[in-house]
């Protein structure tokens, strides 16, 4: 038997490729780790609609109220359905306003119970102010929510897990108004019409300084571009469907 004796040098080159060797598998498995992390839980920007003009606009409803009745009178005046997102500390001083937005065909839909930055909250406080909330518009509209739009536009992978977990399907928008920061109405109208595009949310705020003022306009302009407006939930896929790193919500063929 040939007995095959390593010399110091020879030792030290083998242990080394040995060590490179196990470091680059090492390194190798963690980087499929860092790239898989990299694929964030996102909620529904926008729907993929291909050419189909198709969009929905939508209301969130947090503080005010002096505008909800004549932003559903403008709603009625275009025979437009829109998707309202209401804080629960709001059905509790308004519920007159969400019986009537409900009563006018509007979605009534969930922003939380209390307007939080939901990812500083446990799973248990986050599920608490989804559900909690729609408690209170199930009480009035006899339907439950199953669109949450998390205050803020603050998410992160456990808020969006959580919110599907309490059956609901997570919303943000792709067309943002801005109109609380108290646009003109010509701003406001600018910047919607700039931005949309077939399978678009547009976002609003009821309590908006300009927005009646602006609404009626963006509303014959979308309708002159023969768009369709529905509510966010007919405009969405219900199921067999991905969401790409935009945000984009994908039928899936």
């Amino acid at each position: 038997m040939k007995i095959w004796v390593l010399s110091r040098k020879n030792g030290i080159l083998i242990l080394t490729l040995i060590v490179m060797v196990a470091v680059a598998l090492l390194v190798g498995k963690n980087s499929s780790v860092a790239v898989s992390g990299k694929q964030r839980e996102l909620p529904i920007y926008c729907v993929d609609k291909g050419d189909e003009k198709v969009l929905s606009i939508s209301f969130d409803a947090a503080w005010g109220n002096e505008d909800t009745p004549q932003l559903i009178e403008i709603l009625a005046k275009y025979d437009v359905k829109a998707t309202f997102f209401v804080v629960g500390d709001w059905v509790d001083k308004y519920p007159e306003s969400v019986k009537q937005l409900s009563d006018a065909g509007h979605e009534v839909m969930n922003h939380s119970n209390k307007h939080p930055h939901m990812p500083e909250l446990s799973r248990e406080k986050m599920m608490a102010e989804i559900n909690d909330c729609s408690n209170k518009i199930e009480a009035i509209t006899g339907v439950k929510p199953i669109l949450f739009r998390a205050p803020y536009g603050d998410y992160n992978d456990e808020t969006i897990r959580t919110i599907r977990e309490c059956g609901c399907y997570p919303i943000q928008w792709d067309v943002d108004s801005i109109d609380w920061k108290d646009l003109e109405a010509d701003q406001i109208t600018k910047r919607v019409m700039d931005k949309v595009k077939p399978g678009s949310i547009v976002l609003f705020h009821n309590a908006a300084k300009h927005t009646p003022e602006a609404l009626p306009g963006i509303l014959e302009k979308l309708k002159a571009e023969g768009y369709s407006i529905v509510p966010i939930s007919q405009l969405i896929y219900a199921d067999n469907y991905t969401i790409d790193n935009a945000g984009m919500q994908h039928k899936n063929n």
